[in-house]
C-alpha cells in the first residue's frame, strides 16, 4: 500500500466521522436558516404592525428626548436600555426598556416609535413569532451560551469535513469527468454522484456560510473582550463614578457624537449602566453608508452628566470580523435577488447533507456488498464511499 493511499484513507476518514457528528445539527441548521433569509417578508406577512407616517425625504427627526418620554409612558416603570435606529424601516424607532438598568437586556421589552413624530407604534411581543423561534433553534437552540458554543463546534466540524472532502474528490474523480452522473448505475451510485458534485460545485458557498457561522457563534464573548478590553480601557479613568441622578439629554449626546464622527450616521445609543457603556457615559454607535462600511460601527462615548465626548475609536478587527460576518452569513445586504440565490444554495446544502446520510446508512446497512457494488461500477468509487 502506498504513501498516497494511505494518506487518502487517513482523509477520508476525517472526512466521514467530521460529516457524520456535525450532519444532523446542520441539517437543523439549514433547516431554520431556509426561512430566516426571508424573515423581513415572513413577519410583514403574519403580523400586522403600525406603520410609521409616510413623510417627505429631508424632514427631520424628532426630539429624540421627547420620543423616549413618549415610548416610556407606554411602558411605566420601566427604563430605558438602547435607542435603536430601525435598519429596515428607515421612518422607526426602537426603544429597548427593561425593569431596571441592570435587568438581562434579552427580556427587555421593544416599543416601537415613529421617528418623525415621536409618536407611539406599538411593542410586539416577538417570542412567540415563528421566525423568533427559527432563530432561537439556529442560534443556539434555546440553550444559551452553551447552545451557541456548541453549534459552534459543529460548524468548525463542517469546515473540516468540507475541506477534508476537497481532498479526497480530486483522487476519487480521476477516471471520470467533472459532473458525471451514472444514471443505469445502481442507486447507491447515483446518489454519490449527485453528493459529489453537489458538495464540489458548492464548496465556496458553504465553508463561507461555514466560517461565519462560527464566527457569530462567538458573538457573547467577543462582546465580552470588546467590555473588558477597549471598553475598559475607555472607561478607565471614570471607573469609580456611579449612574448620574440626572442625565444630559439623550437628543444632545447624539448630536456631539455625530460632530465628532463626521460622515456617519448614528445606529443605536446605549444609557448608561448598560452593557455596551460605562456607568456615567451614552454610547453612541455610528455607522458609515457604503454597503460595507454601514455594517461597521464606531462608539462615541459622551460624559452622561456634562454631555461633553470623551473619547471614541475604531472598533477592534474582532468585533470587525463579527460585524461582517452576520449579514454575509444569512445573505441580507443585497436585496431580494441575493437572498433568492442564498435561499437556493441553502436547498442545495440540505441536498448534499441528506445524500450524505442516506449514503452511510446504505453502507451501514449492506455492508462490504455496497462496497463492492460500487467497486465494480468504478476502481475509484470505493474510495468516494469514505463520505458519508
Amino acid at each position: 500500500m502506498t504513501a498516497a493511499t494511505i494518506s487518502l484513507r487517513r482523509w477520508g476518514f476525517v472526512h466521514k466521522w467530521s460529516s457524520l457528528i456535525c450532519t444532523l445539527f446542520m441539517l437543523l441548521l439549514c433547516v431554520t436558516g431556509l426561512p430566516l433569509i426571508f424573515h423581513d417578508e415572513i413577519d410583514d406577512l403574519l403580523h400586522d404592525q403600525v406603520k410609521p407616517a409616510e413623510v417627505p425625504p429631508g424632514t427631520p427627526q424628532a426630539n429624540l428626548d421627547s420620543l423616549l418620554a413618549n415610548a416610556l409612558a407606554s411602558a411605566p416603570g420601566k427604563v430605558p436600555h438602547f435607542l435603536v435606529w430601525d435598519r429596515d424601516d428607515p421612518n422607526a424607532m426602537v426603544v429597548s426598556v427593561g425593569p431596571s438598568i441592570t435587568s438581562d437586556p434579552s427580556k427587555n421589552t421593544l416599543v416601537r416609535m415613529d421617528l418623525h413624530t415621536g409618536a407611539y407604534l406599538d411593542a410586539p411581543d416577538v417570542t412567540g413569532r415563528f421566525t423568533y423561534i427559527m432563530l432561537k433553534l439556529h442560534t443556539d437552540m434555546f440553550a444559551g451560551l452553551p447552545g451557541k458554543l456548541f453549534l459552534g463546534l459543529m460548524g468548525i466540524l463542517f469546515c473540516v469535513a468540507i475541506i477534508s472532502g476537497i481532498v479526497v474528490y480530486a483522487p476519487s474523480m480521476r477516471k471520470l469527468s467533472f459532473g458525471t452522473y451514472r444514471a443505469r448505475r445502481t442507486r447507491i451510485v447515483r446518489w454519490l454522484d449527485v453528493h459529489n458534485l453537489a458538495g464540489i460545485l458548492l464548496v465556496a458557498w458553504t465553508l463561507v456560510v461555514g466560517f461565519t457561522g462560527v464566527i457569530n457563534t462567538w458573538a457573547d464573548l467577543v462582546l465580552k473582550l470588546w467590555q473588558f478590553g477597549q471598553l475598559s480601557e475607555m472607561t478607565a479613568q471614570y471607573s469609580g463614578r456611579s449612574v448620574p441622578a440626572k442625565l444630559t439629554p439623550v437628543n444632545a449626546a447624539v448630536a456631539v457624537a455625530s460632530q465628532a464622527v463626521p460622515g456617519m450616521t448614528p445606529s443605536f445609543v446605549a444609557f448608561p449602566g448598560t452593557i455596551f457603556s460605562s456607568k456615567s457615559h451614552y454610547a453612541v454607535f455610528l455607522h458609515g453608508n457604503t454597503p460595507l462600511t454601514s455594517r461597521l460601527l464606531k462608539p462615541a462615548l459622551i460624559d452622561a452628566e456634562t454631555g461633553k465626548l470623551t473619547d471614541t475609536r475604531d472598533m477592534p478587527w474582532y468585533v470587525s470580523a463579527l460585524f461582517i460576518s452576520q449579514p454575509l452569513h444569512f445573505g441580507d445586504y443585497g436585496g431580494m435577488p441575493l437572498k433568492i440565490i442564498w435561499a437556493v444554495l441553502d436547498v442545495l446544502t440540505i441536498i448534499i447533507l441528506g445524500t450524505g446520510v442516506y449514503l452511510w446508512l446504505r453502507r451501514r446497512k449492506a455492508g462490504v456488498t455496497v462496497e463492492r457494488s460500487i467497486a465494480s461500477a468504478s476502481s475509484v468509487e470505493n474510495a468516494a464511499l469514505t463520505s458519508p
